[in-house]
C-alpha cells in the first residue's frame, strides 16, 4: 500500500496542480461573468427600480436551462466550442470551458438569491437620498451582501471540485483523472482511498476558509 502511495505522489502534485488552476479558471469566470449576471437578475426582477419582466424571463430561462444539463452531458455537448476556443478537448484547460460555463449561471442564481436577502429597507433608504443605480449596488446591495456572496462563492468551489473529478473522466486531469485511472482501472484501492481523502481535506479547507471569512464580513 505504502509502496503505492509513495509511486504515485509526483502524479498527485500535478494532478493536483491541475485541479486547483481549473478551479482558479472555473471561479474567476464565474466572478467575473456571474457575479455581474446574478445582479442584473436581481435588478430587473419585480418590485425593482430596472423592472424588466421581458429581459427577466430572458435572463431567468437562460440561466435555469444551463443549469438543468448534468454536467458530463454538458462536458460533451461543449467539445466544439472547447476545441474552438483552446484548441484541444483534452486537459486541465480543456475541461476550464465547461467548467466555466456551468458555474457562471450557477454563482449567478446564488448571488440573486444573496441579493434578495438584503433587507428591502436599507435599498429603500438609498434611492431616498439620491443613489444612483451603480450606487446602490456597489455601496449598498454588495456590502450588505458580502457575507451571503462569500458563502455562495464557498459553496460553488465545493461543488467545482465535484464537476473537476468528472471532467477528469474524460480526459480534463487532475485528481479525478488519477483516482480513474489508478484507482478504479488498475484495482489499486488505496489510491483511490487516498485521492479521495484528498479531495475531502481540500473540501474541508475550502469549506472552513469560506465560513470563517464571512463571519469577520458579517457586520449583523
Amino acid at each position: 500500500m505504502l509502496e503505492n502511495l509513495v509511486d504515485i505522489l509526483p502524479e498527485l502534485g500535478v494532478a493536483l496542480g491541475q485541479t486547483l488552476a481549473m478551479l482558479g479558471i472555473g471561479l474567476a469566470a464565474a466572478l467575473l461573468f456571474g457575479g455581474p449576471l446574478g445582479v442584473l437578475l436581481f435588478m430587473v426582477g419585480d418590485g425593482w427600480s430596472l423592472r424588466h419582466r421581458p429581459l427577466a424571463l430572458v435572463l431567468g430561462w437562460t440561466v435555469n436551462m444551463v443549469r438543468s444539463f448534468p454536467f458530463i452531458v454538458l462536458l460533451v455537448a461543449l467539445v466544439p466550442l472547447t476545441r474552438l476556443v483552446v484548441g484541444t478537448s483534452i486537459g486541465p484547460l480543456a475541461a476550464s470551458v465547461p467548467l466555466s460555463v456551468a458555474a457562471i449561471p450557477f454563482f449567478a442564481r446564488l448571488v440573486e438569491q444573496t441579493l434578495r436577502a438584503v433587507p428591502r429597507g436599507v435599498i429603500e433608504a438609498a434611492q431616498a437620498m439620491g443613489a444612483s443605480e451603480l450606487q446602490i449596488v456597489t455601496r449598498v446591495l454588495l456590502v450588505e451582501a458580502r457575507s451571503g456572496l462569500v458563502l455562495a462563492l464557498t459553496v460553488l468551489a465545493v461543488s467545482f471540485l465535484s464537476w473537476s473529478a468528472v471532467a477528469g473522466v474524460v480526459g480534463g486531469g487532475g485528481i479525478g483523472e488519477l483516482a480513474i485511472r489508478h484507482g478504479y482501472y488498475r484495482f489499486e484501492t488505496d489510491t483511490m482511498i487516498f485521492t479521495v481523502a484528498v479531495l475531502v481535506a481540500l473540501v474541508q479547507i475550502i469549506q472552513l476558509g469560506g465560513a470563517g471569512m464571512a463571519r469577520r464580513l458579517d457586520k449583523r
